[in-house]
């Protein structure tokens, strides 16, 4: 994977102004507490509608406000930063917040005197509070320690996308920025259209992942290890202690929380990767797509959005290093730059023609005007081909030849960005491969399980081997 630039003068005299910042995106399930008890004081029945107002029309002045923060970690700081256990604590409190203002909130919606339009706002609330918990969830979920990703299928079950686990990891970061990928959203494909693509495509990817994983153990995929049913069992579980406890009335609100979370997760998918378009290179006598770098993906360095998400605003460090932890994630020169946070352009792109007036004249800038280059929806094509033609710049396309070969011999490799480990003696019998499997039988199109980044064939032989 090609490394990022860090712009200059970035990381001199470093500090994290943003330590303490941290603190509000585990204070977000306040938000639900903050609608009950002023609605409480005043009657007020707007407060229900808290999340989409704070999340949606508060956060985008805000971002404004505040500025950008460009500022990175000295690269001799980014082991310590990772490895202060305050910042992972504050994501692990997330959950606790995160639940008892989801039961909380329920019990007021069953229980209050309240309309059904009443309802159904702070219902919206509830499920933009979950929706920031998937966030946390794609934060726990990418880590290597086991107790965090089982926290990331907890952070899940609210919005019942506990697939989203193992889909994220496996799916989107290996096929990221390719037609290939339900995740990466296209030029010329509005978010509506991109929803059900998206939304639906994953479900069937993660079943995918999850039953081939399984069929290497030669075991059928509808067993509790297979680890999107015991998501959502998960799910399931919550959802029936909250209809036993409040009654099936419930259950419609239940619903719409579930879909409103869903859609702010999608909506910023839909943003991170629209119109980015890995090109093909060969590799030995087949064709691949290039490795990920920094200019696959959207960026902002927008200080509030940046808090609120545990820095995803950096998504291409995010890709480029899946397992480093959100408070060591680099701002890269290269990197393409939205014009406003997240939370702005979410709002945007429910706007279509307004979002293609904005984001369609920087795809194009961001290939130096060969929109051909570009990940086009395909039946949009021709007209966007047609319409940037005058603009379309002639460019000599040609694919790098990778000479990345494989030593057979090898009894053990690693992944060259997270450093997991293959051992031969020891095989690795949750992928499906028993003791003594070699190297060179494990499937060409397997990924690193755990960044999900690298290919078997970008694996380089251990360290500690290379100098016996």
């Amino acid at each position: 994977m090609s490394s990022g630039t860090i712009p200059p003068f970035s990381t001199q005299h470093w500090r994290d102004t943003k330590r303490y910042l941290w603190l509000v995106a585990i204070t977000m399930p306040a938000l639900l507490f903050i609608a009950i008890g002023m609605y409480s004081l005043t009657s007020w029945t707007a407060w229900f509608w808290i999340g989409p107002i704070f999340i949606l029309g508060i956060v985008p002045i805000i971002d404004l406000i505040s500025g950008r923060d460009v500022r990175n970690p000295p690269t001799d700081l980014i082991a310590q930063l990772e490895a202060d256990r305050y910042y992972r604590i504050l994501t692990y409190a997330y959950l606790p917040l995160q639940y008892t203002g989801f039961a909380a909130s329920l019990f007021v919606i069953a229980n209050w005197d309240l309309s059904i339009i009443t309802k159904v706002g702070f219902a919206i609330s509830i499920g933009m509070i979950g929706g920031i918990g998937i966030n946390t969830a794609h934060e726990l979920g990418h880590k290597k320690e086991k107790y965090e990703r089982w926290l990331s299928k907890i952070a899940l079950a609210q919005s019942f996308y506990g697939h989203f686990f193992i889909e994220h990891n496996r799916g989107h970061h290996v096929r990221v920025a390719t037609p290939e990928d339900p995740a990466s959203s296209r030029m010329g494909e509005n978010f509506y259209r991109f929803w059900p693509r998206t939304v639906f495509g994953s479900l069937k990817s993660s079943w995918a992942l999850e039953s081939n994983r399984i069929a290497r153990r030669k075991k059928h995929p509808f067993r509790i290890g297979n680890d999107n049913i015991n998501a959502w069992l998960m799910s399931v579980v919550l959802w029936a202690v909250m209809l036993l406890w409040l009654g099936i009335g419930i259950l419609p609100y239940l619903i719409i929380q579930m879909l409103i979370a869903i859609t702010l997760l999608e909506a910023v998918n839909y943003l991170e990767h629209y119109g980015m378009l890995r090109q093909k290179v060969k590799s030995g006598d087949r064709e691949r797509y290039e490795r990920v770098d920094p200019s696959h993906s959207w960026n902002s360095d927008n200080i509030a959005t940046n808090v609120l998400l545990y820095h995803l605003q950096r998504h291409s460090d995010h890709h480029s290093q899946p397992t480093r932890r959100y408070q060591a994630l680099l701002s890269y020169h290269e990197s393409p730059v939205l014009p406003t946070g997240y939370a702005g352009m979410i709002l945007l792109a429910l706007f279509p023609p307004a979002w293609s007036r904005v984001m369609d004249p920087r795809v194009l800038s961001h290939f130096q005007g060969d929109i051909t280059r570009a990940n086009l929806q395909p039946s949009r094509q021709e007209k966007i081909l047609a319409k940037y033609a005058s603009e379309t710049k002639s460019r000599e396309k040609f694919a790098e030849e990778d000479t990345t070969s494989l030593t057979q011999s090898w009894q053990s490799a690693q992944c060259p960005g997270c450093n997991y480990t293959y051992r031969v003696e020891h095989g690795d019998r949750r992928e499906g491969f028993t003791p003594g499997t070699p190297f060179s039988h494990i499937p060409d199109a397997w990924n690193c399980p755990d960044c999900g980044v690298y290919q078997k064939s970008d694996f380089v032989q251990f360290k500690q081997e290379k100098t016996r």
